[in-house]
């Protein structure tokens, strides 16, 4: 091979190298604006308590412990979800009506109260029977006129939801009903939120994701959800370097939230 045979190879393998990049390039851009094209909210995954009300149980607590019953209730719901983080962590799950209980008793048990077996009963079977806030039914009704698919995503258990699911007269508003118990990981694993994905069959920025606890906010927003923090109790949220996308002391922003998102 001669030296001008030579320069000409070289000449052909830089413009061909080069091309393949171009033409790899004009590949990608595509993809990568599709990747971050904006898709409208299709469907909305509720955790339980933006929908049910938990307030009667606590109720109960102050009724059968007049003098203890704030400070039980704090170590209850604190230890509910301590216990849920732990065992799922652990990899050893037990599911949420095991955990309330282990919980409850706990919480007895700090305080320095005698927890009877009736109080234990009645205070367990008061999470079967959760009525709604105030503003959720007007809510579904409209986001279900609206053609928006509805589901909730609760660590409580299939037969707690469905309990409180008839007992509400919800029979009908969501499409789905899922329990951390089909995948054995609390929220926020990640495997808790992908369940309204793989039901729903729909992206993940098709689906707003409703949040109770400003945990459950962070943990939607980290996997991915457009995010609504119903932050019914006014509480500021965890220094967890991330912010939900919007937030209301009820669920009626939901509407416009879906608009926008």
């Amino acid at each position: 091979m001669n030296k001008v045979d030579k320069q000409l190879n070289r000449r052909d393998f830089i413009n061909l190298t080069v091309g393949g990049i171009a033409a790899s390039s004009l590949i990608a851009i595509p993809s990568i604006s599709l990747a971050n094209e904006k898709l409208p909210i299709r469907a909305i995954a509720f955790d339980a308590f933006p929908i049910f009300d938990p307030r009667p149980v606590f109720e109960m607590v102050n009724k059968f412990f007049p003098e203890n019953g704030p400070v039980i209730t704090a170590n209850w719901r604190i230890s509910q979800f301590e216990y849920t983080w732990l065992r799922t962590s652990a990899k050893q799950y037990v599911d949420f009506w095991k955990v309330t209980e282990d919980a409850l008793v706990f919480a007895a048990k700090k305080s320095g109260v005698e927890l009877s077996v009736a109080n234990r009963k009645m205070l367990m079977e008061a999470y079967l029977h959760l009525n709604t806030w105030p503003d959720v039914l007007p809510v579904l009704k409209s986001l279900k006129e609206k053609g928006i698919r509805l589901a909730i995503v609760s660590n409580l258990t299939a037969q707690m939801l469905s309990s409180c699911v008839k007992s509400a007269g919800l029979e009908g508003y969501f499409e789905h009903v899922l329990s951390t118990d089909k995948v054995n990981a609390f929220k926020p694993d990640p495997a808790a939120y992908q369940m309204a994905i793989d039901s729903f069959k729909l992206k993940k920025q098709e689906i707003a994701f409703a949040a109770f606890a400003g945990w459950d906010a962070v943990g939607a927003k980290w996997f991915g959800y457009p995010t609504y923090w119903v932050n019914r109790q006014n509480s500021p949220l965890d220094e967890l370097g991330i912010l939900p996308d919007a937030t209301g002391k009820d669920i009626t922003g939901l509407m416009d939230f879906i608009k926008r998102a």
